[in-house]
Order: structure tokens, then sequence, then C-alpha cells
């Protein structure tokens, strides 16, 4: 278990689900983690829209919202820390990148910018006012780690390091570290070093790259089966992980928005943290 106050710049802090049925999307991961929900908040730029924050044992773990103007497809957004949301946007277009949002302000929990990397991933810069990010994380029912998807690594990797300083470590075939230097999160028991932020996964059949989402579950075979009976569906069925003491599932909910559930296994040590 961790609990976070704050997060520092270049950390990962913070995810939502972006859907076009929020009252089915909060149905289905309350039925998953168990989530309580504060809200709804009104969304910058989006009148109609509605966002609402999940809560474990009374601390925010993630967000829950209406698809914004301009978004096509149903996903989750992983939101990085910065000092501030219109330098990251800056420093993100001269590393190639594209603002899809300029920084607007988010009342009163921060401000931010939508960014999409060169190889097609977006994400959030997220300038924090009133929310820092996730108060829980690397718990059941909590978001632990965030993992780009990308077949072109090579091109995402520099990127990263010009905007947030990360620095890639090769950590087995087609799969890196991106590490935060003088950064401690996880926890002191983990398999990775304590500086790792995120990862990032060679795909070569994603046509463009994304950020997959990776929540901690009790008990994956019981979500997996209650999944589809909620409006879910399962893409890819529990199983172990090679070298770690976790077995996971990909899932995705009822607007198709993907994510996967990890379930540390009993009696072996060990957590995948990144915040």
């Amino acid at each position: 278990m961790s609990e976070r106050a704050a997060y520092p710049h270049g950390v990962p802090c913070w995810v939502d689900a972006l859907v076009d049925d929020v009252d089915a999307a909060r149905r289905f991961y309350a039925g998953v983690f168990g989530w309580e929900f504060d809200g709804p908040a009104p969304m910058s730029g989006n009148p109609d829209g509605a966002y609402y924050v999940a809560r474990v044992r009374g601390r925010d773990v993630a967000g829950v919202a209406s698809l914004p103007r301009g978004r096509p497809q149903a996903g989750h957004m992983t939101h990085v820390r910065v000092d501030s949301a219109d330098e990251a946007a800056r420093k993100a277009e001269a590393a190639g990148g594209h603002v899809l949002a300029p920084p607007f302000d988010a009342p009163p929990a921060g401000r931010m910018a939508v960014i999409q990397d060169p190889v097609g991933a977006q994400f959030a810069a997220w300038e924090a006012s009133a929310r820092e990010g996730a108060e829980l994380v690397n718990e059941p029912g909590a978001w632990s780690m965030s993992v780009l998807h990308t077949a072109d690594p090579e091109a995402a990797i520099p990127f990263y390091a010009e905007v947030f300083g990360w620095n890639a470590e090769p950590a087995g075939d087609d799969a890196w570290l991106l590490r935060l230097p003088g950064y401690v999160g996880g926890e002191p028991e983990q398999p990775v070093p304590r500086d790792v932020v995120a990862l990032i996964e060679r795909d070569s059949q994603a046509a463009r790259g994304s950020w997959l989402t990776d929540f901690w579950i009790a008990d994956l075979d019981a979500a997996a089966r209650a999944i589809p009976q909620l409006g879910g569906r399962v893409i890819e069925p529990p199983a172990p992980i090679p070298g770690l003491p976790f077995k996971a599932a990909l899932v995705a909910d009822p607007a198709g928005a993907t994510f996967s559930l990890s379930q540390l296994l009993r009696g072996q040590a060990g957590a995948e943290g990144d915040a």
C-alpha cells in the first residue's frame, strides 16, 4: 500500500477514464474495484460533460469523466505532474510532440495540457492546485503503473527524456524502464528500482502508440468473471507474468477503454510501483 500527498515534477500522478456514458462506467468500475464516487463536477471546455473522482477508503484514486470534445475514442488518460503546464507544452512541441489541448485551467484542481507524443500516444501534463494526484497507489483497487505501447520505442524515448528527464533502461527483450534520477517512489520491496516512473513495451502490431494503465486487484479471477456481467470485456484472460510475482489480464470497460489488472500472488513479495 502507498499513500501519496504530493508528486514531484516528472512523475505520473493521476489517471482517468474518458467515456461516452459516465453512468455506465461508474457502475462498471464500482463493480470491479468497489470504487465510490464524488461528483459530478463540471468539465472545463465541455459544459455538457461531468467529472467524477473515484475513491477507495475515502482517498482519491482515479477519475471517470465524459469524453472530451474532439476525442473520438474512449480511453484512459495518464497525467504527469509538472511544475508548469505551459512550459511542458512548449517542451513537448520542441521535442517533436503535438499539443492537442493548449494549457487550460481546471479549477480548483489544477491546470493542464493534453499532449500527443511522436508515436501518437496521448497524455496530460498536470500542474496541480487543489489536487496533486492519486492519494492511494499500489494496492487493490488503485492504479499502479502506466505502460507506453508502441511499435517505435526509439522515437518515444528521446521525447520523454527531453520533456520529463526520463532515462530509458533496457529491461529484457523489447521493454524499457523509464527512470527519473533522484526520485524515490514505489515500495521498498519492489523488484524494480524505486526511481522507475513508467515502462515502454514494443508492440509491433500497434498502429499508433498508447498509454495503458494498470490497476491492482485483490482477486483477478473473480474480476475476470464479473467484468462481462458488468458490460465490459476480457481481452486476455488471467495469466502469470514471467519473472514477476503477479498474474495479469487485459480488459475493457463498457465504452471500450482498455486497461490491465494485476494481482500480487500470495506469499510473494514485490510491487510494480511507480508513484
